[in-house]
């Protein structure tokens, strides 16, 4: 047991969580913050945790040291494909080439909010019923102009039945089914 309680100054009350975080999201090290505020390393440490800092690895400082404009750029490019492709931050931190921790980080850099899992979800949904309602059209002008569903089933590499449905979701007016089987021609009928 330590009989007398740390010394703390004035000067070491004024060095608040939040300073620290800031210096240290700015590209300092911990190493640096101690020097500069002359608080010990683990009290550094801890203030930076009770700040809520995302702490880096030596050699993503360097990388951030070496070029600020590159990390700008990736934050702003990973920004955009969050926001405007849905992609989620398993899929960022892929093309960013590091972990889902740090695409968040960069996201966040570059003014980004990150979803829930519930509205990529969403945003994603929507965007495939976009494509679907466009397929849909699409189909839907083919057939129109004397596609049959088998064709177009074939040629989208899709079910006949998923065909009927998209062309009914487009609401294509379908043309009468043609038998061309011998038992059910006019003159074979009970």
């Amino acid at each position: 047991m330590n009989p007398h309680p740390p010394v703390t100054s004035d000067a070491s009350k004024a060095v608040t969580p939040q300073s620290l975080r800031q210096q240290y999201e700015a590209g300092g090290t911990v190493e640096e913050l101690v020097t500069a505020s002359g608080l010990s390393y683990g009290t550094v440490l801890n203030r930076l945790h009770d700040a809520g800092t995302i702490m880096r690895t030596s050699w993503q400082t360097r990388r951030m040291r070496q070029d600020p404009q590159a990390r700008q750029r990736l934050a702003a490019h990973l920004r955009t494909l969050y926001e405007q492709h849905g992609v989620t931050l398993t899929e960022l931190a892929a093309a960013a080439g590091d972990s889902r921790r740090a695409a968040r980080r960069l996201l966040i850099e570059a003014g980004g909010t990150v979803r829930t899992p519930q509205q990529s979800l969403r945003m994603r949904t929507a965007a495939r019923a976009t494509e679907r309602q466009k397929l849909a059209l699409s189909l839907r002008a083919r057939y129109e102009v004397g596609a049959t569903v088998p064709e177009l089933a074939e040629q989208c590499n899709y079910s006949i039945a998923t065909v009927y449905r998209l062309l009914n979701q487009a609401k294509t007016r379908m043309r009468p089914q043609h038998r061309h089987d011998p038992t059910h021609r006019a003159g074979n009928r009970p």
